[in-house]
């Protein structure tokens, strides 16, 4: 017998696939960062699946499917709350922004977890860019709750800074500090001076644009951290070159695809009726990650880890390529 068939696990609390949720909740935090709120759709109560801080929610927007950060602690939760920066017209964001009022209905997926904090941490220095506060947040709240140590760095330009309220509550609370920054160069100086400042065991966790996460890394580097307490989240990769053409062997049907330069393997599978679940496709979400049984893989995602990667059993079909590869599906 499976655990699907056994009732006490079909409770609505652990369904994380695609289903209507009600919105509850849309307020304006900035001209261009809206917050929404999502209830059960039934308003059934405490019906909503747990979730790590950091996770993410899967929202249909329209023709889009976005992936946004959860900004709660994940703890019981009876809503799901996102906040979307508006990115311009034409996007999933915008769609959200023009489109959802209290008591719409929108399908969602998840929570889904890429960027969970490390077990057995003795705190965190949490820094963040603009909306890469999202998933900082959350962080930051289950930190709070479990009366751990948190180290924020909020870099924002001014009048664009979303959950002020938030945090600046949260540092009223002990062992949470709040560091506000604006500006590049006092961004960069105050991070080296937090890195340097951690107490041993801390993690570090970063969300933001790339210019951000590049300084952070560097810095962290800098100050001697072990990459293994490094963490970043991003929002999009940088743009790749087109890559050399080659072939992939179906393992389940011996068939060969051919992958010409410029086209993603995610989509020549797709042309060939092998669905591969995906989202960004750009090799930072991890949803497109397929079991590899043999080749040479030239990994160019922004997920697996060096570890993974070194091991050779699995790619990210979105953007990574290679030679002479054989997958299992």
């Amino acid at each position: 017998m499976t655990a699907a068939a056994i009732p006490a696990h079909l409770h609505p609390g652990y369904v994380t696939s695609a289903r209507p949720m009600r919105v509850v909740t849309v307020r304006r935090l900035t001209e261009d960062i809206t917050h929404f709120r999502f209830a059960p759709f039934d308003d059934a109560p405490q019906s909503l699946s747990p979730y790590q801080p950091g996770s993410h929610l899967i929202v249909t927007a329209g023709e889009h499917r976005n992936a946004y950060s959860l900004v709660d602690d994940g703890m019981f939760p009876n809503t799901y709350g996102i906040s979307v920066l508006r990115r311009g017209a034409g996007g999933g964001s915008g769609w959200l922004h023009d489109n959802l009022s209290e008591d719409a209905v929108v399908e969602v997926e998840g929570p889904r977890s890429m960027f969970a904090p490390v077990l057995g941490q003795r705190g965190a220095l949490l820094v963040a860019g603009g909306i890469g506060i999202t998933p900082v947040l959350s962080h930051a709240r289950a930190l709070a709750r479990e009366r751990r140590r948190a180290d924020i760095v909020y870099s924002y330009r001014p009048g664009c800074g979303a959950h002020l309220d938030d945090l600046r509550a949260l540092a009223q609370q002990p062992n949470i500090t709040l560091h506000e920054v604006s500006g590049a160069d006092a961004t960069a100086e105050l991070l080296a001076e937090r890195f340097r400042a951690q107490a041993l065991g801390t993690h570090a966790y970063a969300c933001g644009p790339a210019s951000l996460l590049e300084t952070y890394t560097e810095l962290a580097k800098q100050a001697g951290w072990p990459t293994a307490r490094v963490h970043l989240e991003r929002f999009a990769a940088p743009e790749q070159d087109p890559g050399d053409p080659f072939t992939v062997t179906l393992s389940s049907t011996g068939d060969r695809i051919d992958v010409p330069a410029g086209v993603s393997l995610l989509q020549r599978l797709l042309d060939h009726g092998v669905e591969v679940p995906n989202l960004c496709r750009q090799g930072v979400c991890g949803e497109c990650r397929i079991p590899v049984r043999d080749g040479i893989i030239e990994h160019r995602d922004l997920v697996l880890s060096e570890e993974e990667k070194a091991l050779g059993d699995a790619m990210l079909c979105c953007v990574s390529r290679g030679q002479n590869i054989e997958v299992d599906l």
